[in-house]
């Protein structure tokens, strides 16, 4: 079983150390973001809460949807509501289960409480 797990986890690593900073989630990384951000890549920040039901309802849609293939441009980075209180602040997010959009180094859109597919993709679909 401990083998299992270790191959399991080697792969998680190897995938996300091959993705790199494009596509996909990630957790939020403010040197990353700023250098995605001055390149003018397209980027989506997800303040995200565990305890929060509509984002539980929001993060299997937000799975699919980086899975798709015209969004592997895109780089989804979550954070953690409670934590990144500066970058709360920052951004003006006042409520968790918001996606800040991101396109040529500005935001182009921003939603909360999104949790129709159809909706979150809509939002998605600014950052391309």
């Amino acid at each position: 079983m401990w083998k299992t797990i270790a191959r399991i986890f080697l792969v998680a690593m190897l995938a996300f150390a091959a993705g790199g900073a494009v596509g996909g989630e990630q957790p939020f990384d403010q040197a990353q973001f700023d250098q995605l951000n001055a390149a003018g890549k397209p980027v989506i920040v997800y303040f995200h809460a565990t305890w929060c039901p509509t984002c539980k309802v929001q993060q299997p849609i937000v799975d699919r949807l980086s899975a798709q293939p015209d969004m592997k441009q895109v780089t989804i980075f979550v954070a953690d509501y409670d934590r990144e209180v500066a970058l709360k602040r920052a951004m003006k997010v006042t409520q968790q289960s918001t996606f800040v959009v991101f396109k040529g180094g500005h935001e182009v859109a921003r939603s909360t409480g999104q949790t129709r597919e159809r909706d979150i993709r809509d939002t998605f679909a600014k950052a391309l």
